[in-house]
């Protein structure tokens, strides 16, 4: 029962959402509910982007703030994105000013649009790649995996970048291509529950 703490409900939660204040509601309301919203999904892998070799909380923290600099992460939008751009979002002090994480997310955007002429959605490209839960690793105990190496590999092949096989990792986790909540956390049978429920995007 290493992996959990009580929660405020007294209510078994994996350990690290106790590690700031607003990660429980992250935790409890979003991380591995399964996501099929294209915008959702390009969002959740341009901030994991930004969080490479920082903490989720700082990204977390400046969210609002990130989607409002990238338009709420449409990547048609983005895609449209100049160098005036590029400079306007390294002088916003309420994002992560990384001028090759910025210039990323808008060749990203523009890599997203071909992906999606290509394959009718990016929920549909992802969602071919969930792994087999029963060959997954105990939760939380591996920072990359088999697929996420692959996926990261299909990203880089199309173009894609800043998309690692960790960072793929930690974008699988959010959006429920992985369930690694602890096996003894409130939440995970509830995001079992709404991978069972959910209608997967065909191409």
């Amino acid at each position: 029962m290493d992996s959990v703490i009580p929660g405020p409900d007294g209510q078994p939660r994996c350990r690290w959402c106790a590690a700031a204040p607003e990660f429980l509601h992250y935790h409890d309301t979003e991380w591995g509910f399964p996501v099929t919203d294209d915008l959702r999904l390009f969002e959740k892998l341009c901030l994991e982007g930004f969080q490479s070799g920082l903490s989720w909380r700082t990204i977390l923290a400046k969210r609002e703030n990130f989607r409002a600099a990238f338009q709420n992460f449409d990547y048609r939008r983005v895609a449209r994105f100049d160098e005036r751009d590029v400079k306007r979002l390294l002088a916003d002090s309420g994002i992560v000013r990384h001028r090759g994480k910025v210039e990323a997310v808008i060749h990203n955007a523009r890599m997203a649009e071909a992906l999606v002429d290509r394959e009718g959605s990016l929920a549909s490209f992802f969602w071919r790649r969930e792994p087999d839960p029963t060959q997954l690793a105990e939760p939380q105990t591996i920072s990359t995996s088999a697929a996420s190496q692959a996926l990261s590999r299909d990203l880089k092949k199309l173009g894609w970048k800043f998309v690692g096989p960790t960072t793929v990792y930690a974008f699988m986790q959010a959006v429920g291509l992985i369930n690694d909540h602890a096996k003894e956390c409130v939440t995970r049978t509830q995001v079992e529950r709404a991978r069972r429920a959910l209608l997967l995007p065909t191409p």
